[in-house]
């Protein structure tokens, strides 16, 4: 392939959406910027608090590389303090629950590119990234951000308790 060919070529344009935990975030961000590096579009979608806390000092916006936010269903005060114990997994599960997917095609409608690619966080099924992929006529992929040990108990804690060996006596 020729060098002017190339260039013409449109690159892959791939949107993140990270489990809104700090560790789940990290993870997805590695693998977002190793991607990025080797030439990829990258847009990683946060959540407003989670966006708010991780950068609240830097814009980390570059050249192919964007973040974006969607509601948390938490207060916007913009003072991490006054939340920042108070802001639940499960809240914010149960917003996402029901507000999600409309947020999610809302701000992919406004990117500059067109996706071709989601990666979402494996936990986050609840948010109906499936749904959103389906729409968009993209493929998604599941990326499992927790440490093997996690996933494998996650994966075995039904065989776990048909065999009687959970839930633990004590």
């Amino acid at each position: 392939m020729d060098a002017l060919h190339k260039n013409n070529e449109k690159k892959p344009h791939v949107v993140f959406v990270p489990y809104p935990a700090q560790s789940h975030i990290k993870g997805m961000l590695k693998l977002a910027r190793l991607l990025h590096h080797n030439g990829i579009q990258v847009t990683f979608v946060n959540t407003q608090s989670n966006h708010y806390r991780l950068f609240k000092s830097t814009d980390p916006n570059g050249p192919g590389f964007q973040f974006k936010t969607i509601p948390d269903g938490l207060p916007s005060t913009g003072d991490v303090s006054e939340h920042g114990h108070n802001q639940t997994l499960r809240r914010v599960s149960s917003y996402l629950h029901i507000n999600f997917l409309d947020s999610f095609l809302d701000l992919v409608s406004r990117l500059e590119s067109p996706v071709t690619c989601i990666i979402a966080d494996g936990l986050m099924t609840f948010a109906n990234i499936g749904g959103a992929a389906e729409r968009l006529e993209v493929p998604v992929m599941h990326y499992w951000a927790l440490a093997a040990c996690g996933f494998m108990a996650i994966y075995q804690a039904k065989v776990l308790v048909e065999k009687g060996i959970l839930p633990l006596e004590g």
